[in-house]
C-alpha cells in the first residue's frame, strides 16, 4: 500500500478526515493528501475521531488544486456512473481496480470529491480513469469515509497476497504523456466531420491508456506504431 495515496478534494468536515485517516491506518495506507480543504486537518474533532491513526492526519499533505498532487497514476471515484456513450464516467469496480494494481509498481492516487458535490466534470476529465462502488439505485452516493474505506479494502485484500512480476517496470506519469501526445498528433492530422468527435476520440485514448495500466516496454511499443502511422 506504500504507492497509493488517498487524495480528498475540498473536504469539508474534520471529523470525516478523522474517520478517513483511521480508516487508512486499518489498510495499511498512510499517505493523505488535502487538495484545498476547507476545515483544518488539525481540527480537534479530527484528531479524536482519528483515534491511533493521528499521526496520518497530521502529516497530511495540503495542495492547492488536484493537478499539485504528486503520482504517476490519478484514479477518480464517482458514484455518478456513465453510459458506454460517456466514456469520461466508463468505470471499474473497486475489485477490478484493486486486481490491475497488483503488481503495479507505480505511485497511484485515489481520489475522492467532495462530500456533497462529488468531484467536478473537470476533475474527472483529469483523471487517468474512475472507479465506482456498486450501490442501490435508489441511493448511489455513500459516506465519503465509507467510501474510501470500500476502495482501500479491496486494495488491501489483493495486495496482501503473493505478487508476481514485480521484476516489471510500469509507465510513469512522463511516459503516459509522451504516448498521448504522439497519439493526438496523429489524430489532429485525420479529418472529422466535427470537432467534437476529434475531442471524444481523444478522451477515449487517455481513458484507454490509463486503465490498461501498460508497462515501459509496451509504451515503447505503442509510441513506436503511432510514429509510424
Amino acid at each position: 500500500m506504500n504507492k497509493i495515496s488517498v487524495v480528498l478534494v475540498e473536504p469539508e468536515n474534520p471529523g470525516n478526515l478523522g474517520a478517513i485517516a483511521r480508516v487508512m491506518a486499518n489498510f495499511s495506507a498512510s499517505e493523505l493528501v488535502l487538495v484545498n480543504p476547507k476545515c483544518n486537518k488539525d481540527d480537534i474533532e479530527g484528531l479524536v475521531r482519528s483515534k491511533h491513526a493521528y499521526k496520518i492526519l497530521q502529516n497530511a499533505k495540503v495542495v492547492k488544486k488536484l493537478s499539485d498532487v504528486d503520482a504517476d497514476y490519478v484514479v477518480g471515484t464517482t458514484s455518478l456512473m456513465g453510459t458506454d456513450y460517456n466514456i469520461q464516467r466508463s468505470p471499474l469496480s473497486p475489485e477490478t481496480f484493486a486486481k490491475k494494481l497488483k503488481r503495479f509498481n507505480r505511485k497511484v492516487a485515489v481520489v475522492f470529491g467532495r462530500e456533497g458535490d462529488g468531484l467536478t466534470n473537470d476533475e474527472i476529465a483529469y483523471c487517468d480513469f474512475i472507479v465506482t462502488i456498486p450501490t442501490s439505485l435508489s441511493y448511489k452516493a455513500m459516506n465519503l469515509s465509507h467510501a474510501v474505506a470500500v476502495v482501500l479494502y479491496e486494495i488491501f485484500k489483493t495486495s496482501s497476497q503473493k505478487k508476481t512480476g514485480e521484476h516489471i517496470t510500469f509507465a510513469s506519469e512522463v511516459d503516459k504523456k509522451v504516448l498521448l501526445s504522439v497519439v493526438y498528433k496523429v489524430l489532429d492530422k485525420l479529418e472529422f466531420s466535427t470537432k467534437e468527435k476529434k475531442q471524444t476520440q481523444k478522451i477515449l485514448w487517455k481513458r484507454a491508456i490509463g486503465k490498461a495500466m501498460l508497462t515501459r516496454r509496451e509504451i515503447f511499443a505503442m509510441i513506436g506504431f503511432f510514429k509510424k502511422l
